[in-house]
């Protein structure tokens, strides 16, 4: 595997910042996040200098009961292509469920959600692994997630359901310590142990991040410092293996580039306590992330037994059905609540003109209104929907606001600027005023 180094999460808050950093070997971008056409000039100036760029995707869902979208893959594999990625990264998760596999609404979580650790989940993951590195010009890496609640029924431990994974399909593993220290939290999982049964021979990097807890429950948020108990994990696993790379992740509330830089350097003294004692302990056996493996083909009973039990937890997150049977309803509720704010959080970040008309009203609005409407599309569409469905209701009752909502409504909702032929939709919309 190519030594990475240390490296940090690109985003645009931070890009100058990151360009002046000393000691960055590499940086990931949320794959999603860039066009292959228009990268932004700070990515290219870091590509000039022979900065190593690593697309991290985060809607494929190889996770879930459906083959993966085509378009896609074929998205990301466009962005490895014009980064010169020496591989992509993606997650161990699902993010949509229902649709014609199980006869029911198609749902959009908007996040990551744990795939119960079932033979079945196992089949249909590693036939999912298998198309995509078909599909993809460089290897593969997966990312083990945080997660809020557990499966009922499940029959393997995560090291167990990871060796397998790699032992089948020969994809490589990003290891993320703040997520075992998550699952260490939130579902009392031994991250020690998970380090012991995992095929460290198949790690691609690592990632480290901070989070908090309130009320007994760990929020992988990265927006908080890193933590103790995340640095001594990663201690843990240098002193297992030499990580190619180890990457600092910050998705919001970023502190001043000299607090980057601190942290970077504790995750850098982490590795080093690791490397100064570290034995001969091996990995669990498996491939070594080479692309080999055995292809099994998932029966299709077992995508129709996943996809509806993916769809029923889904619908009771996002759309207010009862929680299934052996499901902790607590967890559930914080889960579900969970989704909500970072959907709103998300809508106000691609539609920053929202929470600037609506002011301090824009959270209870949109909150308000994801209950009542699961996400379907992605996160623009949501923010059409939701101003879509304010104006329907009449609000905000202050009529200049509201002339002013339909009007950013009408710019983005037809196929191009206020179209001359309105939409029906759109006819509705202009006679409420």
């Amino acid at each position: 595997m190519r030594r990475l180094g240390t490296g940090i999460g690109w985003r645009p808050e931070i890009a100058d910042a990151v360009e002046r950093m000393p000691g960055i070997d590499w940086v990931e971008v949320v794959a999603e996040n860039v066009c292959p056409g228009h990268l932004p000039d700070s990515l290219l100036r870091l590509l000039e200098r022979g900065v190593t760029v690593i697309p991290h995707g985060v809607s494929l869902g190889l996770g879930g009961a459906d083959r993966p979208d085509e378009g896609r893959l074929a998205a990301l594999a466009e962005r490895a292509e014009a980064l010169g990625a020496p591989l992509v990264t993606e997650h161990i998760a699902f993010v949509r469920a229902g649709g014609a596999l199980t006869a029911s609404p198609r749902l959009e979580a908007g996040h990551l959600l744990p795939v119960p650790r079932t033979r079945d989940a196992l089949d249909v993951l590693c036939e999912n692994v298998r198309i995509a590195q078909d599909a993809l010009p460089v290897p593969l890496a997966l990312e083990n997630i945080a997660a809020l609640f557990s499966w009922p029924g499940e029959e393997l431990t995560e090291g167990q359901f990871l060796a397998e994974l790699v032992e089948r399909t020969g994809v490589r593993l990003l290891i993320d310590v703040a997520n075992l220290h998550t699952n260490h939290v939130n579902r009392a999982e031994d991250p020690a142990e998970a380090l012991a049964a995992l095929p460290l021979e198949a790690l691609a990097y690592v990632h480290v991040a901070g989070g908090f807890e309130r009320d007994g429950v760990w929020h992988d948020s990265h927006a908080h410092p890193v933590p103790r108990p995340v640095l001594d994990i990663l201690t843990d696993l240098a002193s297992r293996v030499a990580p190619p790379g180890v990457l600092l992740e910050r998705d919001e509330d970023f502190p001043e580039p000299a607090e980057l830089e601190r942290e970077l350097d504790a995750i850098r003294e982490a590795v080093a306590t690791g490397r100064a004692t570290r034995t001969s302990r091996p990995g669990a056996a498996g491939t070594a992330g080479t692309g080999g493996g055995v292809t099994v083909l998932a029966p299709p009973e077992a995508r129709q037994r996943l996809g509806v039990a993916q769809a029923a937890v889904l619908s009771s997150l996002v759309a207010g059905t009862p929680v299934p049977e052996g499901f902790d309803r607590a967890r559930m509720g914080v889960q579900a609540r969970a989704l909500a704010a970072k959907r709103a959080g998300v809508v106000a970040h691609v539609a920053p003109e929202l929470p600037v008309l609506l002011g301090e009203g824009y959270r209870a609005a949109f909150l308000e209104y994801a209950r009542a409407r699961p996400m379907s599309g992605g996160y623009r569409q949501d923010a059409l929907d939701f101003v879509e469905q304010l104006l329907k209701t009449g609000r905000p009752e202050n009529a200049k606001v509201r002339r002013r909502l339909r009007d950013w409504w009408l710019d983005r909702a037809g196929p191009s600027p206020r179209p001359h032929g309105l939409t029906a939709r759109a006819k509705v919309l202009l006679r409420r005023d």
